[in-house]
């Protein structure tokens, strides 16, 4: 027993994804120290378009009173917010698997 000391559920639950993953055929590699740095900078990217797009929204909503006019900006910010943050993950995940950004 003192070989194998408890592993916690986080443990147990990460080794049953590296085991199904592997039975799917799923490689992992490391990242490289460019991949990470090229991560990190489309990141940091898009949380500077989402945050200046929230500014944009928050002076918006702020000089409207017309409920149905602050219901458009409302979705017009998710609508942005969520294209930024898909486009962000795109690139994200093009960079993890070897691609050019």
């Amino acid at each position: 027993m003192a070989d194998n000391p408890m592993k916690s559920s986080f443990e147990l639950a990460m080794e049953r994804l590296r085991k199904k993953d592997a039975d799917e055929g799923v490689v992992t590699r490391p990242l490289s120290d460019q991949e990470r740095a090229a991560i990190a900078e489309v990141r940091n990217f898009y949380d500077a378009k989402i945050a200046e797009q929230e500014v944009l929204h928050q002076s918006a909503m702020r000089q409207s009173v017309d409920p149905a006019e602050r219901d458009l900006l409302d979705q017009q910010f998710r609508r942005d917010r969520e294209r930024y943050t898909s486009e962000r993950d795109a690139k994200v995940e093009k960079i993890r698997r070897g691609e050019a950004p």
